[in-house]
């Protein structure tokens, strides 16, 4: 039987000291092994890891067993494409030397007869505003990846750590306006693909757009339940699973 079916899942924040970690790690893994080894794709649209460095010899101890349950999708055959978030920009090549396929966004892919816009969500249509540009930029910064690099991992670590719980606290909880306020919003009326999708905004929201688009922001995971999407490219079936398992 032909491959089909592909899901797509955002903000697992893996590592984040918020709520129970244990537990979030536990569902998303469950979640993973739930995924037929006979699907199509796998699309993990970002912050899936709340902060990931890699040393050249040292990579991020959170998350290992969800990283051995996505080679073993690769494995059985499943795509498992990655398009980093605004907190695991700092991916190199560990995930692409197990075979995970890492891409940036936008990105463009055709499943079956309908057309994908993904992506995680931040900076598409100059979202987050001048400070939140600035720090991107400095984050993409080679010379700023080299600093840190001599840092110890203890060190590193905990910095970012702290770091993404502050930054957690000055932004709090954020509800997507779902208009032409918002800078994705505008970015996705221009685009022509049939579903858009993406995460980072931490608010589900699910609309078809005035050019005939659905437009999709998939909800975290640290709310609880296993936020996600699934199409089946067979049918061009496409189904929504929010964090209190709703559809």
């Amino acid at each position: 039987m032909e491959r089909s079916l592909v899901y797509f899942t955002s903000d697992v924040h893996l590592g984040l000291r918020e709520g129970d970690p244990a537990e979030r790690e536990a569902r998303f893994l469950a979640f993973l092994k739930g995924i037929p080894r006979d699907a199509l794709a796998l699309y993990l649209l970002g912050d899936i890891w709340d902060f990931w460095y890699e040393y050249r010899d040292v990579v991020p101890r959170d998350g290992g067993l969800v990283v051995a349950q996505l080679v073993a999708l690769k494995d059985a055959g499943v795509k498992v494409v990655f398009i980093p978030g605004n907190h695991d920009i700092w991916t190199y090549s560990y995930l692409q030397s197990l075979g995970i396929e890492r891409v940036e966004q936008p990105y463009s892919v055709r499943l079956g007869q309908k057309s994908f816009c993904l992506g995680h969500g931040d900076r598409l249509g100059g979202s987050g505003g001048f400070f939140y540009a600035l720090a991107l930029r400095m984050f993409h910064s080679k010379a700023l990846q080299w600093l840190f690099s001599t840092l110890h991992p203890w060190i590193a670590y905990r910095l970012a750590r702290a770091w993404s719980g502050s930054g957690r606290k000055r932004h709090g909880s954020y509800v997507f306006k779902g208009d032409e306020r918002e800078p994705l919003y505008r970015f996705v009326l221009g685009r022509s693909e049939d579903y858009c999708i993406f995460g980072h905004y931490h608010s589900g929201f699910d609309a078809v757009l005035p050019t005939g688009s659905r437009f999709v922001i998939l909800e975290d995971w640290i709310g609880g339940g296993a936020p996600h999407a699934v199409f089946d490219a067979a049918t061009s079936s496409f189904s929504l699973d929010s964090a209190g398992g709703r559809s």
